[in-house]
């Protein structure tokens, strides 16, 4: 056969047998003999029950509903076990496809939306407020050390090596998750190297810095904390750093009591450093310690990490220009970093929710922008009260977490080059200005992170509102 089968009774087939049957009774004779006894009874069609074919349909609507075709209701209902008496004799019908027709006109289509997948982009909430802690609790040394060195004839060095550990940590951790995506060992293996090349790049520019050669110490361990720090975030092990950091905690919750004595307050930041470093050789032989990766992938090239670390020598820069008026406030930011990290992850969770609520580009850049004022109105309104308390600028402070949390946003997505640039602009403004005391003064902070800020709001808005950033 060269065309399709028709699955229901009455079709093509029918007429062939009509016209073998007129074809016999061609031959027949013209006229039935009048004392011919037999008798034609040609029985009527049976009349379709309507109560009973309603009846039904109300039954199986949850079933029926979904149907494309008429066909899927006959399937349903062969197999429901519907017999062919009980669609002639209980129904009304000739036949199963005569009665699927008539439940599938009787029930309105409907045809249910998928069940929602799970967030791919669920925070840890936990994990996230821990990390935040873990960011702020290493200002407990520098609480406890203060009495035993001079904080402005050290203050130099340890600006500049936290600048330098800051920018290169920055870039250190962009590269070493490029390389977990190959495998844990060779994160590990970037990780050793760069954290060491790190801490001892920050500690030459401290020495470069001051004269002094007792500041030396103190901000060589200020890098090789930094950069321990920040392998055993990396590596996950948020956990393994806050026990590293016990002895530091346990020292300052005595200070608003008792004062411990200058050996405790020498002694709580050494014995903290100790263990985050031996935590961190701990972590780092365990990543050394898995399978290589297979398949011989290339690393990633240096230049892909560039854009990070220039990045995080701005946010340095205008964090350092913040803390020179008012450093309570940067504490507050700080701690803040552990719910923007949450609201990262849940502007990338919204935006995937919004791809199946939305039908058209516009609508979807519209709902965009929605997303991302709620996520900076959530992330900035916590931080007024803390501006206000701390006795600092509430307008300079939200602006420039602000401009950190949307330039975050921005690297999140792999868009690392404009959120670098905009905020190397905005530092490099705002610190030439207040240097050479030029005008407006103390308001070239706010001013530089709110041009920032609108800035790197555009980029994300043009640059995260087409739904195929989010697919």
């Amino acid at each position: 056969m060269s065309g399709p089968m028709a699955l229901e009774p009455g079709g093509a087939e029918q007429d062939t047998l009509a016209l073998r049957l007129a074809a016999s009774a061609a031959r027949l004779p013209p006229h039935r003999p009048a004392d011919d006894p037999t008798l034609v009874v040609r029985p009527a069609p049976p009349a379709p029950d309507r109560a009973e074919v309603d009846r039904l349909a109300a039954a199986m609507a949850d079933r029926v509903g979904p149907a494309v075709h008429p066909y899927e209701v006959a399937a349903l209902l062969e197999s429901e076990g519907l017999t062919a008496d009980a669609v002639r004799h209980r129904y009304g019908h000739p036949n199963l496809f005569s009665l699927a027709s008539a439940l599938y006109e009787r029930v309105p289509r409907v045809h249910p939306e998928p069940p929602p997948a799970p967030d791919p982009w669920r925070p840890d909430t936990v994990r996230c407020l821990l990390r935040g802690a873990l960011f702020a609790l290493p200002g407990l040394a520098h609480l406890l050390a203060a009495p035993l060195w001079q904080a402005a004839r050290h203050a130099p060095a340890l600006v500049a090596s936290a600048v330098v550990s800051w920018a290169w940590g920055q870039a250190l951790g962009h590269r070493a998750h490029l390389r977990l995506a190959t495998g844990r060992r060779e994160a590990g293996r970037t990780l050793l190297g760069g954290g060491a090349l790190g801490a001892a790049l920050a500690t030459a520019t401290a020495a470069v810095v001051t004269g002094d050669g007792a500041a030396v110490p103190i901000a060589a361990g200020q890098s090789l904390y930094l950069a321990a720090a920040g392998v055993l975030l990396v590596l996950a092990r948020e956990l393994l750093l806050l026990a590293a950091l016990t002895p530091l905690v346990a020292a300052a919750a005595v200070l608003p009591w008792a004062e411990p004595g200058p050996v405790p307050r020498a002694a709580a930041p050494l014995l903290a450093l100790a263990a985050t470093l031996a935590a961190t050789g701990w972590a780092l032989r365990e990543a050394r310690g898995a399978p290589p990766a297979t398949g011989g992938a290339r690393p990633p090239r240096l230049s892909a990490s560039l854009p990070y670390g220039l990045f995080g020598l701005a946010a340095a820069v205008l964090v350092l220009l913040e803390g020179l008026r008012h450093p309570y406030a940067v504490i507050a930011l700080t701690v803040s970093m552990g719910p923007a990290e949450w609201l990262l992850y849940r502007y990338r969770g919204w935006s995937v929710a919004a791809l199946r609520t939305t039908a058209t580009p516009a609508a979807f850049l519209l709902r965009s922008a929605g997303l991302l004022a709620l996520c900076l109105a959530a992330y900035l309104l916590p931080l007024t009260p803390a501006a206000l308390l701390t006795g600092s600028d509430p307008a300079a402070l939200l602006l420039l977490a602000a401009t950190l949390w949307t330039a975050l946003l921005l690297q999140a997505f792999g868009v690392a080059w404009p959120s670098a640039l905009i905020c190397l602009a905005a530092a490099g403004c705002a610190a030439v200005v207040t240097l050479l005391r030029l005008p407006p003064g103390q308001a070239a902070l706010p001013v530089c992170c709110g041009a920032a800020a609108l800035c790197l709001s555009v980029c994300a808005l043009r640059l995260l509102g087409r739904p195929s950033v989010h697919a």
